[in-house]
């Protein structure tokens, strides 16, 4: 399964998701909206308006969300 976080340098929700997603060992690109601020617009245009963004081969999501971020083992052990 394929995970992106759209994360920022100084978002408190982002080394977060980050953690919990790490700990469940899990692989993720990361991709930082202060370096490649253009990413911004693609998620705007994605409807999403806080950080970080979660997507998933499956589903996306933003926010710190333990519920979704469990989930993923669901989703990657069926």
């Amino acid at each position: 399964m394929r995970i992106t976080i759209y994360t920022r340098n100084d978002c408190v929700q982002c080394h977060a998701t980050k953690r919990a997603i790490e700990s469940r060992g899990f692989a993720f690109e990361l991709v930082n909206l202060d370096q490649r601020p253009e990413a911004a617009d693609d998620l705007r245009a994605m409807g999403f308006r806080q950080l970080p963004v979660v997507v998933t081969d499956q589903e996306s999501w933003s926010g710190f969300r333990p519920d979704m971020i469990n989930r993923l083992r669901l989703v990657a052990h069926a």
